[in-house]
């Protein structure tokens, strides 16, 4: 049954900040991104995520976010950074204001298809990162993720 009151989305002009969670998948050497298909950072890549839903946690959003956005299932690992985007309009209010947990992932399971408001998706390698005109956070975050991936492999006690 469909609610006759539903609740608007306010992430244009919000109340307070809002809550999204991001996961970087790592898998042979490269990560996953993809491309927006609505605000803010539309047509643009990026990292799959979105907002944390009410009653959600931090890793169940992480994991929805990626089954929706990319049909890749994921493993959560550990959080790589924290950081706030704000976005001001021309009057200097602000437009978009979204406090983001990323966090380093494995992948599961799931086939790799673009999805909800995604319109594609990829795979990139360190040194292909640049042509996907990343934002300097994503950059940053994903940079993160690729040492925080190779600490993990490389660990001791881990076979080479």
């Amino acid at each position: 049954m469909e609610d006759a009151n539903p609740v608007p989305d306010h992430r244009e002009y919000p109340d307070r900040p809002l809550v999204g969670v991001g996961g970087v998948v790592i898998a042979q050497g490269r990560a996953l991104l993809i491309r927006r298909g609505s605000p803010p950072l539309v047509g643009q890549w990026s990292i799959p995520g979105g907002m944390l839903e009410l009653g959600e946690t931090l890793v169940e959003g992480v994991r929805r976010e990626l089954a929706e956005e990319t049909g890749i299932e994921v493993r959560v690992l550990e959080l790589i950074e924290v950081f706030e985007r704000i976005d001001r309009d021309a009057q200097g209010q602000p437009q978009y204001h979204f406090v983001i947990l990323d966090y380093l992932c494995e992948m599961t399971g799931g086939e790799l298809r673009a999805g909800s408001d995604v319109t594609d998706a990829a795979w990139a390698a360190p040194s292909e990162l640049a042509q996907y005109s990343l934002t300097p956070a994503a950059t940053r975050v994903i940079r993160k993720a690729f040492e925080m991936a190779r600490m993990r492999n490389h660990s001791p006690g881990q076979p080479d």
